[in-house]
């Protein structure tokens, strides 16, 4: 049976979308803005094949690392005297992370049940 999406995964597609639009807010313009941008931008696309492919574990390991990346990107780029945008970037960064192990966890959960979820498992077996 094909499993449907998972909270997790919308979670992720909803934080991913509110970073990512997070530096219109905070007037953050140039490569921090951006940054912001494309990590959230990241985090939705895996969200999106994660709702896709629930079996797939490369997806889940790309939101996690993008939730610990967006974590120490205001250290990296330097503004983490803008509070605003710091917090935004540490509290994000930490549910992507939390929301991409989750993810890992329920992934693998579902690999084993039904290895037909991941990518690299499905055979066209014409049957005679």
């Amino acid at each position: 049976m094909r499993e449907k999406g998972r909270w997790a995964d919308v979670a992720t597609v909803v934080v991913g979308l509110a970073v990512g639009l997070s530096w219109i807010v905070h007037g953050l313009y140039g490569f921090s803005g951006a940054t912001f941008l494309l990590v959230g931008l990241a985090v939705i696309v895996m969200g999106v094949m994660s709702l896709t492919r629930p079996g797939a574990l490369v997806t889940e390991l790309a939101v996690t690392a993008a939730g610990v990346l967006l974590f120490v990107l205001p250290w990296v780029l330097g503004y983490a005297h803008v509070l605003p945008a710091a917090v935004t970037a540490w509290v994000g960064g930490v549910v992507i992370a939390a929301l991409g192990v989750n993810g890992l966890v329920q992934a693998r959960a579902a690999r084993r049940r039904d290895p037909e979820l991941a990518w690299g498992n499905h055979m066209n077996v014409v049957p005679e």
